[in-house]
């Protein structure tokens, strides 16, 4: 089963946003993991409404980015 992690980082609408996309993710066979370290897939769902926002979400792709390039995970998303 493909493993999808999420980081949801923002308002509370993105929260909702990211339930709402991991929702439709298991309807599809999708397994979502707590742990992005042992995601296939990894989703970064972000704003930047205001710099500390922005430099915080920068951190998170990073972050995700990092472990994509360790071969953590195949993917990564940015939403």
């Amino acid at each position: 089963m493909k493993k999808v992690g999420f980081i949801s980082l923002g308002c509370p609408k993105n929260l909702v946003d990211s339930e709402v996309m991991m929702g439709q993710l298991q309807q599809n066979g999708y397994q979502i993991t707590p742990n992005a370290d042992e995601a296939e897939t990894v989703v970064v769902n972000t704003c930047g409404f205001i710099d500390s926002a922005k430099q915080e979400s920068i951190d998170a792709i990073l972050e995700a980015a990092r472990l994509k390039t360790e071969g953590h995970a195949k993917r990564l998303i940015v939403a």
